[in-house]
Parts: structure tokens; C-alpha cells; sequence
């Protein structure tokens, strides 16, 4: 006899009752973590368990979900469409057996933040102290980033993602804290000399990066001639050695601020008008647990910078 379009049979869910259901939420771990170690950590299972539930998963659904790749695994193309519908069924699991919403004075999941180093660098100190503070048992994780891809904003279990504003993002965002161009210097320059002074007499310091620098794209539509005394790879190495060993950089005000905590840096107001330089969050849109993400919202704010 058919399905009248009001029963279970041939909807997948008469079968339900072969399939240990268990498995779905070291699955979610395992596809979010993309490593056995991680995932067994984070659902509390030990690595050998995790090893033969990955199998058994693997036998399920006849796909190998994770594979070797160099060093480290990839997801399978398969593995990557099942991560949004298995964080959404489990959700509404949770919301079915009542359990108690998110509570950050008991709660011990692992909190995953991805952003450059230079704004780990601003917020990462305030962050990490209030996490401890307002969440104790919660573990803060912190994934550097230089630019940032699509994946970047759902995978590797990422709950938000901190970027500048002149980056590109398929999710919507909202703004974190605003922040614009200086211009950094030794100390040991002439006091009187003005910015655009220091910019075409001081040999500069800059990020050795094949994209193009946004502010000096400014300069030489201003027909600013400067000249490039040095290259480095290393973003947060520019104001420390702009400090120690002279000369000038361009760096955005907040990591010339924070850095200037740890070295004697001059601070001049960039000399031409420039789009803001503002950091946004995206959050995963996988993200399903509402009361969290306010509760972190809430808690980024606090973490910005005062401006």
C-alpha cells in the first residue's frame, strides 16, 4: 500500500529505527573540527571511539565524509552538504527535549573567533579576559586569519569572523568598532616635521604582500613620492621596528595605539581623507543557538576598542 503523502512509509523515517542516531552528533563534531582528535575532545568520547564511530558513520552513509590531505583532512563533497542540515536537525532536537538554553556560567563549549593577527593584537587581550570572566568553563579559541576565503566563515567550527571592512563577505555583517589610517613614526624624527613631511622624507616600512596597500594607493594618486626602505612579511613587526630602528609606516590607529603600549611610536593623522577602515563581525550561518549568539554579541561590544 502507498504513502498518502500523511504516513512515514518511503519517507526515510520508518527506517529511522536501524540507525543509531547517536552517531549524528559526533558527526557535527567531526565535520565542524575536521580532525578526530578535536571532535573527540570536544563530544567527550576518547580517540579510538571516535575513530570507529567515523567508521561506522562512514558505513551509514557511504561516503568517506574526511580524507587525508598533506598534513592535515579535507571534508568530502558530500560531508560539506550535510553540515547545515545536521547542526539544524540537532538544534531542533535540543528545542524538543527542553534542554536548558545557553547559560555561560556553566556552559563549556569552545568559543572559535577568526581574525587577522593585527586585530587579535587590539581585541584579543580584552577578549580573552572577559571571556574568562563572564563564561569560566568556556574555552576561547582564536583562528588568525590574512584574507579571508568563504569557507573561512563556516568552517573549522567558527562561530564568527572579525574582518575589515574593505573585505569581501557572502554573509551579512555588522559593525564591530570603527577605525581609520596614521601614519607611525620614530620618535627620534624632527618634532616640527609635519605628516606629509615624515611620509616623503622618512624611508617606510612596509608588508611585503602582493596586494597593494590600500593608503598608498592614495599617495600616489597624490603624487607623493616616497621610498621603500624596508619589506617584511610580519604585519605587527612594522610599528616595533618602525619605533626601534626609525622611519615610517602607514598602520591603522588602534594597532599603532595598542602597540605604542609596548614601544615609543610618534602618531600623526594620515594627510589626505580616506574611507574608514572599520572591523565587522559575520557570523556563521550555521550558527542556530540564538541565546549564545546574543550573549557574544554583547560581549564583542564590550571587547572593542574605546575610540
Amino acid at each position: 500500500m502507498g504513502d498518502d503523502g500523511t504516513g512515514t512509509t518511503g519517507s526515510g523515517l520508518d527506517r529511522l529505527a536501524s540507525v543509531n542516531l547517536n552517531l549524528l552528533v559526533p558527526l557535527l563534531a567531526l565535520l565542524e573540527e575536521r580532525s578526530v582528535t578535536r571532535a573527540a575532545e570536544r563530544v567527550g568520547l576518547s580517540q579510538p571511539a571516535m575513530s570507529h564511530a567515523l567508521t561506522r558513520m562512514r558505513r551509514l552513509l557511504g561516503d568517506e565524509l574526511v580524507v587525508r590531505q598533506g598534513a592535515g583532512v579535507t571534508l568530502t563533497p558530500r560531508a560539506l552538504e550535510l553540515i547545515a542540515p545536521l547542526r539544524g536537525a540537532l538544534q531542533q532536537t535540543a528545542h524538543i527535549v527542553n534542554f536548558p538554553r545557553f547559560d555561560p556560567a556553566t556552559d563549556r563549549r569552545v568559543i572559535t573567533v577568526a581574525m587577522t593577527n593585527s586585530t587579535a593584537f587590539v581585541v584579543g587581550p580584552r577578549l580573552k579576559r572577559l571571556v574568562a570572566e563572564r563564561a569560566p568553563h568556556a574555552t576561547l579559541r582564536v583562528r588568525t586569519i590574512t584574507v579571508p576565503t568563504e569557507a573561512t566563515f563556516t568552517d573549522n567550527g567558527v562561530d564568527v569572523v572579525l574582518i575589515s571592512e574593505g573585505h569581501f563577505s557572502p554573509y551579512p555583517r555588522e559593525r564591530m568598532y570603527n577605525d581609520r589610517c596614521v601614519v607611525v613614526a620614530s620618535p627620534d624624527t624632527p618634532p616640527e616635521a609635519s605628516a606629509l613631511e615624515l611620509l616623503t622624507t622618512q624611508p617606510h616600512i612596509v608588508v611585503d604582500t602582493d596586494r597593494r596597500v590600500f593608503p598608498y594607493a592614495m599617495l600616489e594618486d597624490e603624487g607623493v613620492d616616497y621610498r621603500v626602505g624596508m619589506l617584511i612579511s610580519d604585519f605587527l613587526l612594522v610599528p616595533f621596528l618602525v619605533a626601534r630602528a626609525g622611519g615610517v609606516a602607514l598602520l591603522r590607529h588602534q594597532v599603532a595605539v595598542t602597540m605604542r603600549t609596548l614601544a615609543d611610536l610618534r602618531i600623526e593623522e594620515f594627510p589626505f581623507p580616506l574611507p574608514g577602515l572599520g572591523i565587522d563581525m559575520v557570523w556563521n550561518p550555521r550558527l542556530a543557538d540564538q541565546h549564545f549568539t546574543a550573549w557574544f554579541r554583547a560581549l564583542l561590544a564590550d571587547a572593542a576598542p574605546d575610540l
